[in-house]
């Protein structure tokens, strides 16, 4: 196997009669990223994957996963890979430890021999004997993730692993893919729960409309946002008026007696000292820095960040 970047895909597009479910995307994963793919409501997130994966065809661009692109390489360029899309399939009727065997069949001669390892590693092995059917929704993400394991992935790819669960069952999931990442695995993760992604991700990439609108570090882009202050005081008009004629605080409002406006520490150490000299009483001054899902919103123009479930605009 090559040591090219996991994932790079580029200008891919993908239409559908008059409907363009993607428009161009454009991505680098690179190796030991754990890296989060965002996208609002039939932005183009799941088909882009498919096509990164070679589930479907691209209408044009090209994807490579490890150098080797599905559609000129067949099987072969999933060598490294695995994870699922849109969840993970199993009989209901089997156990987890068969539903495994099953696919170790069909897979490498040697992945027989590690479904007790995997068991392990996503802490299902004490209900490996007892029929998926009878699984929580939590129980069957982790069997799915340790069906993925069986193919000593180097790139682990997982599309909403976290829609669904508990919060027991999200600190879980959250808990495994740090152990995984930490592991050395690349991984790719699609997901529509940002907090969850500001926690595990170092880079990720924001789709809007089939397109790219950020790709790059999380710490770069949230390092972008604007810092903003709440103030509360005794004489929040005055404070007001202090406000609006100090240079670098923006954006004054005011509520009740509360304050809120942006401003970088510079300004907001010199409107300290302007109200302590003026007599204001400062009560409370608290920074409130953009959280991820804050700054998806503004480069998404609001829209909801819920997967898609369309069959073709997914």
């Amino acid at each position: 196997m090559t040591d090219a970047a996991p994932v790079i895909a580029r200008g891919l597009v993908k239409r559908y009669g008059d409907i363009v479910a993607v428009a161009g995307v454009d991505l680098t994963v690179e190796p030991g990223d754990v890296f989060g793919y965002l996208g609002p409501n039939g932005a183009g997130k799941t088909t882009s994957l498919r096509m990164m994966l070679g589930l479907i065809r691209p209408t044009a661009g090209s994807a490579k996963l490890f150098g080797r692109d599905p559609i000129v390489d067949g099987v072969k360029a999933l060598e490294g890979v695995a994870g699922f899309v849109e969840g993970p399939a199993f009989y209901p009727y089997l156990s987890g430890r068969r539903n495994l065997q099953l696919l170790a069949d069909y897979d490498e001669p040697n992945s027989s021999s590690l479904i007790e390892e995997v068991l392990e590693t996503v802490e299902l092995r004490d209900r490996a004997k007892d029929r998926v059917g009878g699984y929580s929704h939590g129980m069957r993400q982790r069997l799915g993730i340790a069906a993925a394991l069986l193919r000593q992935p180097r790139l682990l790819l997982l599309d909403e692993p976290a829609t669904g669960l508990d919060p027991a069952g999200m600190r879980d999931m959250r808990d495994l893919i740090r152990r995984l990442a930490g592991e050395g695995l690349t991984i790719m993760l699609s997901s529509h729960l940002l907090y969850e992604v500001e926690e595990l991700c170092n880079r990720v990439a924001i789709i809007r409309k089939g397109s790219i609108v950020y790709e790059g570090q999380l710490g770069d882009l949230l390092a972008t946002a604007t810092t903003s202050y709440r103030l509360k005081t005794r004489d929040p008009e005055r404070a007001r008026t202090i406000c609006l004629n100090q240079s670098g605080v923006e954006n004054v409002t005011i509520e009740g007696d509360e304050l809120r406006f942006s401003a970088d520490e510079d300004a907001v150490a010199a409107l300290s000292v302007a109200l302590g000299q003026a007599r204001v009483a400062i009560t409370q001054l608290v920074a409130e820095v953009a959280s991820l899902e804050e700054l998806f919103l503004g480069m998404t123009g609001g829209e909801s960040s819920d997967h898609d479930r369309q069959a073709v605009a997914s």
